[in-house]
């Protein structure tokens, strides 16, 4: 999945037409033409408006850990079909053609490194991988994240970007709720730090369990965090909904999460809290 929308050809000129496919994007806020190196030197944000784009869990880690170095684990792991789910398809095909196209195994990555001289474990979410969507095996990695956080006695982040349970796994999906809260409390009862950073979107069955649950709960600049989605609610209660509901900077003001840090500040800002958390 691109993590840009590409420009109008209309907006072009024909030397731009002539450069190589991928160089010119188009943000999706606010409609500024952008080059790719402006998008890389700002950490896929956009110069004009701030605007995150979603990147995946190689990215983060590349941004997090120093050097951009860090050794991944558990990458072996990948979902069965236990209730031979079909939806507009069989959900073995789903993963099968997933698996080939986003080269990931499933929508989490497990991997430990140092961030600002702290021997760290981070476990990404990938959105492009049905919708980060939370089933059996990215439950088992959150859980292996923190065990491995465990041994090393090492603060473990998890990074949240997804669209909540993965309904091809159903109840086995919701399962991974309980089993991510309770490796939490083992970190807990062993002093271990846990941070949650929720980038765009963190919702459903994620939001209810670990990513809520951080000594620390940052968010990246206008994520949407929640349960269920504006339309359900608004449809639910039969009621408009405020200006921005749901979106990081609402959910800050009404006191879930901690801090909100821009993704260019995301490095510093972890190091500064993993340092006072050591101390």
């Amino acid at each position: 999945m691109s993590w840009f929308k590409r420009a109008k050809p209309s907006i072009l000129t024909e030397q731009k037409r002539d450069m190589p496919e991928g160089l010119w994007w188009k943000c999706d806020n606010c409609g500024a033409t952008l080059h790719r190196k402006q998008m890389e030197e700002n950490l896929f944000t956009c110069p004009e408006c701030n605007h995150h784009f979603r990147i995946s869990a190689q990215k983060y880690f590349e941004i997090l850990f120093d050097g951009a170095d860090f050794t991944e684990f558990d990458q072996q792991l990948r979902s069965a079909d236990p209730l031979n789910f079909v939806d507009t398809k069989k959900y073995s095909e789903r993963l099968t053609a997933t698996i080939k196209k986003s080269g990931m195994t499933d929508a989490c990555r497990n991997a430990v490194g140092v961030i600002g001289g702290n021997q760290s474990v981070i476990s990404a979410m990938d959105f492009g991988f049905i919708g980060g969507s939370m089933g059996s095996v990215v439950g088992e990695k959150i859980a292996r994240a923190m065990d491995k956080g465990l041994a090393l006695k090492a603060p473990v982040i998890v990074i949240s970007q997804s669209g909540g349970a993965r309904m091809q796994e159903a109840a086995l999906s919701l399962m991974q709720m309980a089993k991510t809260s309770a490796r939490l409390t083992r970190l807990h009862d062993a002093g271990i730090p846990y941070i949650s950073l929720l980038t765009d979107p963190t919702t459903g069955g994620v939001t209810a369990s670990f990513a809520m649950l951080g000594d620390f709960n940052i968010a990246e600049p206008q994520a949407l965090i929640g349960f269920a989605g504006p339309r359900v609610i608004k449809e639910t209660i039969r009621k408009e909904l405020p200006q921005g509901f749901q979106r990081a900077e609402f959910v800050q003001e009404h006191g879930f999460i901690d801090l909100i840090v821009h993704r260019k500040e995301l490095k510093s800002k972890l190091e500064q809290l993993l340092n006072l958390l050591k101390g």
